[in-house]
C-alpha cells in the first residue's frame, strides 16, 4: 500500500478495538452517558423485524445481522448527506458509496441488495435503475436492520441481502418539535450546501402522530485537487435540490391496547438544477472529468421521485399469537442525463451523431403482507411459528422522454408467496428452517427495438416462475459470552429484464449493429418466452460465524460462500461503453468481521473487515476462470472509528476507512485480456464532534476527508460511458439541532 501510516492506525484500531458484528445492537448511545444505558433499551437494541415481520432476538438468529443505530445514522449525516456512506462505514460487506444519485457499483456481498423502507421494497429487479438508494431523507430514519447473504423472506430482489430502513416513531409523552439546520461547504465558489429539516411529533395513551419535511440544496463538489467533480452520467447529486415529506399516524385500541393501526406516506423528489455540464477527462494523464457551469444537453434535468402509502394493522393475540398485515403501493420515476451516444441514435429523426436524448424509467407496485406468529405451538416452549403470506404486483418501463421512444416495454410481475418458518429453542441451542414458495408471472407486451439495435420486432407474452426457497440453520449459545452459528438459505431475484429486453438485435452473422433497417429479415421471429437471459436467480448461502460479548467487548465473524448456478454480472460493451447484463453461473467467497471495545465509560472504538472474491465463465458452460470486477465485488475493506466523550455533554469521534489495492485476471489470453482490471485502494479519515447546550440545541461539526485526499472512486477506475470521477476532496458541515 501508498499509505503505510494509514494502514497503521487502522490495523492498531482493529486489533486493539475488536464492531459488534452481526450480533450487535450497534452504536450504543453516543449521545447519553453511560448510566442512561438501561436495560431496556440495550434489549430493544438487540431486536429485528426484518425477515420475519416481528420482533427477534438477533442471538436467536443464524446469520450475520447489523444493527446501525440512529446515532450512527446522526454521526453519518454530520459528515454527508449521501444516503448510501452510513452503509459503507458500518456494514462490512458493503461497498464504497457512490457519492452521487445513482448507487451503481454498490452491492452487498457482491450482489444486489434488496432495499426495504418500513419494510416495503424500493424500486424494482425488473429494470433495476441503480437509484433505489437515495428514496428518503436520512433524518427520518431510526435504524437500519441489515441482514447479510441471499434471503427469500422479504420477497424477490435479495440476492445479496436486505437493507431495512425503518423510520422514527415517537417514544416520549406530549408534543415536540425538532428543527435542523446544516450548512456545508469546501471554500470554493459554488461548493455551498445548505438543509432546513423540521418533524413534529406527539404521543398520547391513545395514538401518536410523526410528520417531517425536510429541503436540501447542493452546490457543486470539489476534489482535492481543485477541480470540480464531473457530472455524474446516472444522475448527480451535486447541483441539485431535494425535497422530502412525510406522515405516520399511529393508534393503539382494544383490551389493553393489544391492537393497532397504522397509516404513512412518504413523498421524496431529488432533482438537478441544469446548470452544470460534463466535462471529459484524459486517463492515460490522471485527469479527471470535471464540470463546467454551461447547462447541460437536452431540455430536461434529472430527477429522483419516490412515493410509498402503507397501511398496518396489527393485533398481538389472536388466536394465541401475533398478527401483523399491511397493503401498500409505491412508485418510483428516474430521469437520467442527457446522452448522445450510439444507442440513442435514430438516422429518421437526426442524422447520426446529432439526437440527444434523455432515458426515464417508471415503476410501480401495489401488494400486501399478512403474518402470523405463535410463540408456543402446541403449548411447547420456545417452538415457534412463523407463517404468512406475500401479494405483490410490480410495473415497470423505460423510455427515450425527448423522442418518445420505447426502450423497454411495460412489463408487470405479479407474484403470490406463500412462506412458513419453524424455530425451536432447545436450552441453549436455537435451530430453524423454513420454507418460502415463490409463484409468479413476468408478462411483457409487443415492442420494436431502437434503430441501434435494428428494430427488431419481438413478441410479447407470459414467463412463469415457480421456486421453493429453504432455509435452514442453528445457533448454539455455548456460554453467555461465546456463541456459534451455521445456516443454509436461498434467494431468488429476476435479472434487471429491462437490459436485455433492450438489447435484443439482429443475429451474429448480420450486419453490425444499426445497419439492418428493416427489422432483421433474415433472422426467425422471436418472443419474449424464447430469451434465455431471462431466467430467474436462484442463489444459495452457506455460512459458519461466531461471536463473543464480554463485559466491555466484543467479537464477531463469519466465512461464507454464495452460488448460482445461472447468475448475473455486469460487463462493459466496448461499442456502447454501457452495461450489458452477462448470464453465467457465479460464485462467490467472503470472510467479514466486526469488533468493540470500550476501555472505559468515555472511550469506544470500533473496527470492521472485509474480503470478498467472486468468479464467473467468460461465456457459455466454461471453467469458472473470471474474476469478477469492481462493477459486482468491492475491493478489501477495513474501517475503525474511535469515540471519545470529553465532556458529559460533548463528544469526539475519529473514523477511517480503507479500501485496498486489488488486481484481477492478469495474464490472460488477448482475447479475455479486457477482463484484466486494476484499482488502487486509498484511506479517508473523518471527524464529527457534537456537543449538547440543552435549551440551546446540539451543535455537531463534520469534516469529511480530513486529511483532503485525492483519491479516484474504485468503480470510477475501470471505463466505461463517462465515469472518470474523483471523489470529493474536504468538506466541512456545521449542524445544529433543537428541540422544543
Amino acid at each position: 500500500m501508498k499509505t503505510p501510516l494509514s494502514v497503521a492506525i487502522a490495523c492498531a484500531l482493529f486489533a486493539a478495538a475488536p464492531v459488534i458484528h452481526a450480533q450487535d445492537g450497534g452504536d450504543a448511545a453516543q449521545d447519553t452517558t453511560a448510566e442512561d444505558a438501561t436495560t431496556a433499551t440495550t434489549d430493544l437494541d438487540r431486536m429485528v423485524v426484518t425477515g420475519s415481520r416481528s420482533p427477534r432476538a438477533v442471538d436467536k438468529i443464524p446469520g450475520a445481522v447489523t444493527i446501525v443505530s440512529q446515532e450512527e445514522v446522526q454521526r453519518s449525516l454530520t459528515l454527508s448527506e449521501d444516503a448510501t456512506a452510513v452503509l459503507a462505514r458500518s456494514v462490512p460487506g458493503y461497498s464504497e458509496s457512490s457519492q452521487a444519485m445513482s448507487n451503481l457499483g454498490e452491492t452487498l456481498r457482491g450482489r444486489t441488495a434488496l432495499r426495504l423502507f418500513d419494510g416495503i421494497p424500493q424500486g424494482s429487479p425488473l429494470r433495476e435503475g441503480n437509484r433505489s438508494g437515495t428514496f428518503t431523507d436520512m433524518g427520518i430514519v431510526g435504524r437500519i436492520e441489515v441482514i447479510s447473504g441471499p434471503s427469500a423472506a422479504e420477497g424477490i430482489g435479495a440476492a445479496g441481502g436486505i437493507i431495512n430502513y425503518l423510520s422514527k416513531t415517537p417514544t416520549e409523552e406530549g408534543t415536540q418539535a425538532t428543527l435542523t439546520s446544516r450548512y456545508s461547504t469546501q471554500f470554493r465558489e459554488d461548493s455551498d450546501a445548505w438543509k432546513a429539516g423540521l418533524t413534529v411529533t406527539h404521543k398520547n395513551d391513545g395514538y401518536d402522530l410523526l410528520a417531517a419535511t425536510s429541503f436540501l440544496d447542493r452546490g457543486m463538489a470539489w476534489d482535492a485537487n481543485g477541480r470540480r467533480v464531473g457530472m455524474n452520467a446516472s444522475g448527480s447529486t451535486n447541483d441539485s435540490e431535494a425535497d422530502n415529506l412525510f406522515l405516520k399516524w399511529g393508534m393503539n385500541f382494544g383490551e389493553a391496547g393489544m391492537q393497532r393501526l397504522q397509516l404513512s406516506a412518504s413523498r421524496f423528489e431529488i432533482t438537478g438544477k441544469g446548470n452544470y455540464s460534463w466535462v471529459e477527462g484524459d486517463r492515460e494523464q490522471g485527469i479527471t472529468d470535471s464540470s463546467v457551469r454551461i447547462p447541460p444537453l437536452g431540455s430536461m434535468t434529472e430527477f429522483n421521485d419516490f412515493r410509498q402509502y402503507a397501511l398496518s394493522y396489527s393485533n398481538a393475540d389472536l388466536f394465541g399469537g401475533s398478527l401483523t398485515a399491511d397493503v401498500y403501493r409505491a412508485s418510483q420515476a428516474m430521469r437520467y442525463p442527457a446522452e448522445d451516444g450510439i444507442d440513442r441514435q435514430d438516422p429518421e429523426i437526426a442524422p447520426i451523431g446529432e439526437l440527444i436524448d434523455q432515458s426515464e424509467i417508471a415503476t410501480e407496485k401495489r401488494g400486501a403482507r399478512v403474518s402470523w406468529t405463535h410463540s408456543s405451538l402446541f403449548d411447547v416452549d420456545g417452538l415457534e411459528l412463523r407463517a404468512g403470506v406475500d401479494v405483490v404486483e410490480d410495473e415497470a418501463q423505460q423510455r427515450l422522454a425527448i423522442t418518445n421512444r420505447v426502450w423497454v416495454p411495460p412489463m408487470v410481475y405479479k407474484s403470490t408467496a406463500p412462506y412458513a418458518q419453524l424455530s425451536w429453542d432447545i436450552g441453549p441451542v436455537t435451530v430453524s428452517g423454513g420454507v418460502r414458495r415463490e409463484d409468479g408471472e413476468l408478462e411483457v407486451d409487443d415492442y420494436t427495438t431502437t434503430w441501434y439495435r435494428d428494430r427488431r420486432f419481438v413478441s410479447g407474452g407470459t414467463l412463469d416462475y415457480q421456486e421453493n426457497l429453504p432455509n435452514v440453520g442453528a445457533i448454539w449459545r455455548m456460554t453467555d459470552a461465546w456463541s456459534v452459528y451455521a445456516s443454509y438459505s436461498e434467494g431468488f431475484s429476476l435479472p434487471n429484464v429491462g437490459i436485455p429486453l433492450r438489447n435484443i438485435q439482429c443475429s451474429n452473422d448480420t450486419p453490425e449493429p444499426g445497419i439492418q433497417p428493416d427489422g432483421c429479415p433474415n433472422d426467425p421471429p422471436i418472443s419474449v418466452g424464447g430469451i434465455v437471459d431471462l431466467q430467474a436467480i436462484v442463489v444459495d448461502n452457506r455460512e459458519i460465524g461466531f461471536n463473543w460479548r464480554g463485559e466491555r467487548a466484543s467479537l464477531g465473524a463469519s466465512y461464507y460462500e454464495s452460488n448460482s448456478d445461472f447468475g448475473s454480472s455486469l460487463i462493459v460493451d466496448p461499442a456502447t461503453e454501457d452495461f450489458i447484463l452477462s448470464r453465467a453461473p457465479v460464485e462467490i467467497k467472503g470472510f467479514e468481521a466486526s469488533s468493540e471495545f470500550r476501555p472505559s465509560d468515555d472511550w469506544r472504538l470500533t473496527a470492521l473487515y472485509s474480503r470478498i472474491r467472486g468468479k464467473t465463465t467468460f461465456g457459455g458452460d466454461g471453467p469458472l476462470d473470471r474474476e469478477m470486477g469492481i462493477n459486482d465485488i468491492s475491493p478489501d475493506k477495513l474501517s475503525a472509528a474511535v469515540s471519545w466523550r470529553f465532556l458529559p455533554r460533548g463528544d469526539v469521534t475519529l473514523g477511517a476507512t480503507m479500501l485496498f489495492d486489488r488486481d484481477l485476471n492478469e495474464g490472460l489470453p488477448e482475447d479475455q485480456a479486457w477482463a484484466e482490471e486494476h484499482t488502487e485502494g486509498y484511506t479517508l479519515f473523518d471527524l464529527t464532534v457534537n456537543y449538547d447546550f440543552e435549551r440551546y440545541g446540539r451543535l455537531s461539526l463534520g469534516i469529511e476527508n480530513l486529511t483532503d485526499k485525492h483519491y479516484i472512486l474504485s468503480w470510477s477506475q475501470i471505463d466505461f460511458w463517462k465515469n472518470y470521477f474523483a471523489g470529493r476532496g474536504r468538506m466541512f458541515s456545521l449542524t445544529h439541532t433543537i428541540t422544543f
